[in-house]
């Protein structure tokens, strides 16, 4: 037994890869798996930049409203891929310590670290954002989405800005995830839904789809307009 007892699945997705032919039409699939929602007061909140095209057609066939949740990586110097903790929107900042505990980072490259990484949140929010203030989560559902989990920083500081605001409840929203993040994620929050979760040592969120590219600002801020 996985101990997934907040997880929506589709059992006949598990451990496959290339299940979804791009982020749009793994949205739609999502939006099917949370149709219960569909003209709720609901806000799906898109990750940018991959969660972002995934988020749209889930907010658009459920009639929900479309906002953002501006989180990123903290990456290694010599790695732009890999990361060792995640800042939020709201400035929270968590650092893995077992990746650190590795790497052999020194203090100052931390802080030089994160503070690179709350300019480009500031800028980010102004991009995306520009004036318009954060919506009002208070007694509301809110449903966050990404385009997968790996390691899960990310999304456990996205889903720890957002307790912040005072959510009513948060539904995380993810077609793919690994196993073991999606044990740690799923505690944090009151509901998941992932149609693909995998297991194994080797994981990439981008083998669950075949048209995997980078999302750019650009494509984020068209979507949202």
């Amino acid at each position: 037994m996985d101990e997934l007892n907040n997880v929506v699945e589709i059992p006949e997705f598990r451990d496959v890869t290339g299940i979804f032919k791009d982020r749009k039409h793994a949205g739609n699939i999502l939006a099917d798996m949370l149709i219960d929602y569909k003209d709720t007061k609901s806000i799906i909140f898109g990750i940018p930049a991959g969660g972002v095209p995934v988020a749209e057609p889930i907010a658009s066939k459920l009639n929900l409203n479309l906002d953002v949740a501006v989180v990123s990586k903290i990456t290694l110097p010599w790695n732009t891929e890999a990361g060792y903790g995640a800042v939020a929107f709201d400035g929270t900042v968590e650092l893995n310590h077992d990746v650190l505990s590795q790497i052999g980072l020194n203090k100052d490259q931390i802080k030089a670290g994160i503070e690179k990484t709350s300019l480009k949140i500031e800028r980010r929010i102004k991009t995306f954002r520009g004036l318009k203030p954060f919506p009002e989560t208070e007694n509301h559902t809110v449903i966050l989405v990404d385009d997968g989990i790996a390691s899960g920083f990310t999304m456990l500081v996205a889903v720890e800005a957002l307790k912040k605001t005072g959510a009513n409840k948060i539904i995380i929203a993810v077609p793919t995830a690994h196993l073991k993040s999606l044990k740690t994620v799923s505690g944090m929050v009151d509901l998941v839904y992932c149609p693909n979760i995998r297991g194994g040592w080797g994981f990439a969120v981008a083998e669950a789809y075949h048209n995997w590219y980078d999302v750019s600002e650009d494509d984020v801020i068209e979507i949202l307009k």
